[in-house]
């Protein structure tokens, strides 16, 4: 299940993954967001939480993810993923490479800093 963070800036969005994250939570939740949203910014920003109770992606969830990250390649400005999954950790650093895009990996006692850093200007 996808639940969106509220009270961020435009142009930053906010999801907290709980349990197991389907195709149909993609295709419901993120994808109209991230749409509506690069339909008013030429660049987006993603705060992405794993949340405690959070088991992992089907794998309809992770095809949805990849093609949206495609579809809007040049589109991501930031991406704070907030997740002690150690195999979510190492994907997301070892493919990080792939967008051209500021990546950084917080832990989830480190959601405060996160949040500070998705929503700071850019330098």
């Amino acid at each position: 299940m996808i639940a969106q963070i509220e009270g961020l800036p435009a142009g930053t969005l906010g999801f907290r993954a709980h349990g197991q994250v389907t195709g149909a939570d993609y295709e419901n939740i993120i994808v109209p967001d991230v749409e509506a949203a690069f339909a008013l910014n030429r660049k987006l920003r993603v705060l992405y939480v794993t949340a405690e109770d959070f088991t992992g992606f089907d794998p309809g969830a992770m095809w949805d993810d990849v093609k949206m990250g495609m579809r809007h390649f040049s589109g991501w400005d930031r991406v704070a993923l907030v997740s002690d999954v150690p195999w979510l950790r190492t994907t997301t650093a070892a493919m990080s490479f792939m967008l051209p895009a500021e990546i950084r990996l917080f832990h989830l006692n480190e959601l405060d800093e996160a949040t500070q850093w998705i929503t700071a200007a850019s330098a």
